[in-house]
């Protein structure tokens, strides 16, 4: 089994926050097929597919961001899943936005969410699927906020119209990423599709 987890924070006024890429990312691969399911001892919503050793679970914890791994920790106890069969969807401010970066057994880079699933694992062994959130200048450079406040503000601010766009055109890749890992594993995943849109 497969487990694929989305970061972001739960409750309506984050919905459409640059921290909730990862919720965002999943609603966008899935779609109206997924009916997320809520199991409160999680702390998560859950959506299952296919089945056997192509079964996989979809997982948006519930617990906030700074507290993404225990839901994440509790799925991969309950299931009994490998680390290198799991994946976590999530913002990176250090990539451009319309961008994606598949990485593996690499730090956190200072993401509350990343590092609490880090912890939670006791493990850095997991498939990252890290999507840019920072503007460009009109030269192609990254434009990422500077100072803790400019950062939050950031992380917290909503997408534009125009943004979510471009995260929709991503998601087509980001969905081949994840079809790619379910079927064959981590690695021909990210020989595959690790590479600059």
């Amino acid at each position: 089994m497969k487990l694929v987890a989305g970061l972001g924070n739960p409750g309506k006024e984050y919905e459409r926050s640059r921290h909730n890429t990862g919720f965002i990312m999943l609603d966008f691969i899935l779609g109206k097929k997924a009916d997320w399911k809520e199991d409160a001892k999680a702390k998560a919503l859950y959506w299952k597919e296919g089945a056997g050793k192509k079964e996989v679970e979809y997982l948006k914890p519930m617990s906030f961001m700074n507290n993404s791994g225990s839901p994440v920790s509790y799925a991969r106890e309950k299931h009994k899943v490998k680390l290198q069969d799991i994946a976590v969807i999530y913002d990176d401010i250090d990539l451009p936005l319309g961008f994606m970066k598949i990485s593996f057994n690499k730090s956190s880079g200072g993401h509350k969410g990343l590092d609490s699933v880090i912890k939670k694992l006791k493990s850095r062994e997991f498939m990252r699927v890290r999507i840019g959130i920072s503007p460009i200048t009109p030269a192609g450079k990254l434009r990422k906020p500077k100072g803790e406040g400019k950062v939050l503000k950031h992380l917290l601010g909503s997408f534009k119209e125009s943004e979510l766009e471009k995260l929709k055109k991503l998601s087509k890749k980001v969905a081949k990423t994840i079809e790619t890992f379910i079927a064959e594993g981590k690695d021909k995943a990210m020989n595959l599709h690790n590479q600059r849109s």
